[in-house]
């Protein structure tokens, strides 16, 4: 008993460091170090400084200025690539920002923010990336109203490229519209690229409209096939105006 009692009374200090050791690394194991920058905070706070009002306002700020950057440098990108794709050839369009849409119709129509003074009129052809997106049905002096052909009142001559048989086209919600056929038995099928039709009075002729998603052949009276619509008519901002020649 003695000898276990002075063994004790030498290394008792030591075991427990070594537990203290072993009870900390743990500890950190676990929640990943969070105890001891908790540990951290506690013991430096009385030593750390508030941010004064000024501070908090110039570091506000700092956080707007650097968001404003971000949304610009997006809106410049967008803007180049509407740009390369609004000028081939012998098409050279106007590009007109998207400026306003109706909660209740925002598939049905929107509001540019260019009119008779930046030379828009009534008629005028409005595509964006992907293809065709509508056309200007009123005009202001500084803004134009655009009926898009995702509106159910919209109907648009179409032919399918491939095979060229030809319906016409209505808007059935934001991304997809309704090809009724002309012919009894047409050559369609999924994946086939639908444009504009020859025969159309409204728009030029092969401008893309988007692809066959699903075809119904027993629909009466004729065949109908769902389109999904290549442009992006639910994300529209920057669209490319230019005249029906």
């Amino acid at each position: 008993m003695y000898i276990i009692r002075r063994w004790w009374d030498r290394y008792a200090l030591q075991i427990l460091l070594v537990s203290l050791a072993l009870v900390a690394a743990w500890a950190i194991r676990q929640t990943q170090g969070a105890a001891i920058f908790e540990m951290y905070q506690v013991i430096t706070h009385p030593f750390q400084s508030e941010p004064t009002q000024a501070e908090r306002l110039g570091n506000a700020r700092l956080l707007e200025l650097q968001a404003r950057v971000v949304e610009l440098e997006s809106q410049n990108q967008k803007l180049k690539e509407l740009l390369d794709y609004g000028t081939p050839g012998e098409r050279r369009g106007i590009a007109v920002p998207v400026v306003g849409r109706s909660a209740d119709h925002w598939w049905q129509q929107v509001t540019l923010g260019r009119g008779s003074q930046g030379g828009i009129q009534v008629g005028f052809i409005v595509t964006a990336p992907g293809g065709l997106v509508g056309r200007v049905i009123s005009v202001t002096p500084n803004t134009c109203r655009v009926l898009l052909i995702s509106d159910p009142s919209s109907q648009i001559g179409v032919t399918i490229s491939r095979s060229r048989y030809v319906g016409f086209l209505q808007g059935q919600s934001a991304s997809y519209a309704v090809m009724q056929f002309f012919d009894k038995v047409p050559d369609v099928r999924r994946g086939d690229v639908v444009s504009t039709s020859p025969y159309s009075q409204i728009f030029p002729s092969g401008l893309p409209v988007g692809r066959v998603e699903s075809v119904n052949m027993n629909k009466s009276p004729a065949p109908e096939a769902v389109i999904a619509l290549s442009a992006p008519i639910p994300y529209l901002e920057w669209v490319v105006v230019y005249p029906h020649n």
